[in-house]
């Protein structure tokens, strides 16, 4: 085997690549001496592209397909290197292949806690997260501004970028929209249109495309989401001395069922209906005086008909019929 026989075996003459595992991103094609064989074919499969990169330059881009690289195929090169003289002066060469296939489940969300000025709570502190999918469009853009001339990039090598740019996208979309938590909270799916909306640009700038954006919750810190449930039950009340009726009538039934259960239940509606009577003072809700008056007399009723009951008087279905025509009384 002459010298000239061993130098054309350290060219490369087929160049293809497959993705060892999910989440590559970009990839460089391993060269011995870097150095591509004149007329060597050069695969790129479906969900690829690939960039022809010499002497630091990019030379071309190839979409999936199969490609014989010669000075036609690839005129760039022509006046960078005399292809024709099978490589009498050999050049340097790299080959990227990127992944253009969806990557899905990117997940997203605030490591903090968001302040901002809710128009109903005053400052409040917002939590939120979600997913995205997005994929490579531009290799070309991608190499120079991201992955240049690694050996390997990955979705994990640029999930924290993306995820930062995300939160502070979703902090101004919050500041600037002027809308209440509660309706950001119910409208979750417009919020993810109007975030998607602001991030295609970045993403366009690193040479990637945002397929889709969802905002999965909003959701308070634990200590101001208990505020809120607090005041949710206290709106649900409305008028507090009917709330105090409805709480009473729901306990009658459980001390019935105890013996000696209602003779000490009066003294307790007594003192449960006097706070209910102040609070809706307080809150200027109508006077609650007949309402007070009923409440008192039915504990006493109900504890004459459980004592003929006891008896033999009265039976037990006789017991519930009267029990349920003074419990309306208090509706």
């Amino acid at each position: 085997m002459g010298l000239f026989d061993f130098a054309k075996k350290q060219f490369i003459d087929v160049i293809q690549w497959t993705e060892s595992e999910d989440g590559i991103l970009a990839s460089r094609y391993p060269m011995m001496d870097m150095e591509i064989q004149n007329g060597a074919s050069l695969t790129v499969r479906e969900s690829q592209m690939a960039v022809f990169v010499n002497e630091g330059m990019v030379a071309d881009v190839f979409a999936p397909g199969r490609y014989t690289l010669t000075t036609q195929t690839l005129p760039v090169l022509t006046n960078l290197k005399n292809w024709d003289k099978l490589f009498d002066s050999p050049f340097k060469s790299d080959v990227y292949f990127f992944s253009s296939r969806l990557q899905l489940d990117c997940k997203w969300g605030t490591p903090n806690p968001i302040t901002i000025r809710d128009p109903e709570f005053g400052m409040v502190r917002l939590r939120a997260f979600g997913i995205y999918a997005y994929r490579l469009v531009d290799p070309k853009k991608f190499h120079v501004e991201i992955s240049g001339t690694r050996e390997v990039y990955t979705v994990a090598d640029l999930d924290g970028q993306l995820r930062n740019t995300m939160v502070a996208a979703m902090s101004d979309l919050f500041a600037q929209s002027g809308v209440a938590f509660i309706d950001m909270a119910s409208n979750q799916d417009e919020l993810g249109k109007r975030l998607h909306e602001k991030l295609v640009p970045t993403f366009e700038r690193y040479g990637l495309a945002l397929d889709s954006l969802v905002v999965q919750n909003i959701s308070l810190p634990e200590e101001l989401q208990t505020m809120l449930d607090q005041r949710i039950r206290m709106n649900m009340m409305g008028d507090v001395g009917k709330y105090t009726q409805f709480q009473t009538a729901q306990a009658i039934p459980i001390a019935a069922a105890n013996e000696g259960g209602l003779a000490g239940m009066g003294a307790g509606l007594g003192v449960g209906v006097g706070i209910g009577q102040a609070m809706a003072g307080a809150m200027t809700a109508p006077p609650a005086t007949a309402a007070v008056a009923q409440t008192e007399d039915i504990p006493a009723l109900l504890e004459k008909l459980h004592e003929l009951t006891t008896k033999g008087i009265l039976t037990a279905a006789e017991f519930e019929a009267k029990k349920a025509e003074l419990l309306k009384k208090l509706m």
